[in-house]
């Protein structure tokens, strides 16, 4: 019988269940337990299956994903849960790690960074204390690379407050469901101008790296998740995408380093939560 660590997707889009969970499906030690359409029928399977992982959409019929949370209070083995939106909203995250949840993810995103947080939160540790002493990225240079290759023009104005703007979210991830209230005030002060200018000139360079930019290599960062002839991203889906790309290749890194010196490895605490504490 299969075994590994047991996920459990709960999205009311059958179209996006179907393709996570054969995403899911072909990855070593992973398993589907099973998929639920609506939150009720979420909280069911979470009593009736025991996942480890809960990856979970904040909007569906019945119950929504808060409501879920609200559940798990009264649930013995509580599984770790993933929430997805399609919006990033500054209020729903607070409520949502207030109840518990260990990750938040706005959509579109990568199948693979969602499934090495599935890994990650399973394991229950973080290496972001050891990554952090044994390698230190050139961060500046590793967020110009991943700019120049999709194409944004680095002569527009957008260029630098997006470049600035994802450094911030890799920082602070939370930063991302406060665009207006937080991000774009911070851009906005690091140059001089204002929050409005700078979510006009983002949203300027993004159409232009959509247009005409590497639009292969924009499929690749956003995944299955993104049509790109069908609909840009939003600044805040593009600066989510892209920190995040990041934070896992620093933790893939620190992986492979990790196992690497498994007999010396550090002492290390509960997984990191992503900057999303209150």
């Amino acid at each position: 019988m299969k075994s590994g660590i047991k996920v459990l997707i709960a999205d009311d889009n059958r179209e996006f269940c179907e393709l996570l969970s054969s995403f899911i499906e072909q990855q070593n030690g992973l398993e589907i337990v099973g998929v639920a359409h609506n939150g009720l029928q979420a909280i069911e399977f979470i009593r009736e299956y025991s996942p480890d992982v809960v990856v979970l959409d904040i909007i569906m019929p019945q119950l929504d994903g808060i409501g879920v949370l609200e559940n798990l209070a009264g649930i013995g083995k509580r599984p770790k849960v993933i929430m997805l939106t399609a919006f990033g909203q500054e209020s729903i995250t607070r409520r949502s790690v207030d109840l518990g949840a260990d990750y938040f993810i706005l959509k579109p995103f990568d199948f693979n960074l969602l499934v090495n947080h599935i890994r990650q939160l399973a394991n229950e540790f973080s290496m972001h204390q050891y990554v952090q002493q044994t390698k230190k990225r050139d961060l500046d240079t590793d967020v110009t690379n991943v700019m120049h290759e999709m194409g944004i023009p680095a002569h527009v104005k957008g260029y630098h407050y997006l470049r600035e703007a994802v450094i911030m979210a890799y920082n602070n991830t939370s930063l991302v469901g406060a665009l207006t209230k937080e991000l774009y005030p911070m851009v906005a002060k690091r140059f001089n101008t204002t929050p409005s200018k700078v979510e006009r000139a983002i949203r300027h360079a993004i159409q232009l790296a959509c247009d005409r930019g590497n639009v292969k290599m924009i499929h690749n960062v956003f995944g299955y998740t993104m049509n790109i002839e069908r609909g840009k991203p939003t600044n805040g889906q593009f600066i989510s995408v892209i920190a995040d790309k990041l934070i896992m290749e620093e933790k893939a890194s620190g992986a492979d380093i990790y196992n690497e010196n498994l007999s010396s490895r550090l002492s290390v605490g509960p997984i990191l939560q992503a900057g999303l504490h209150p």
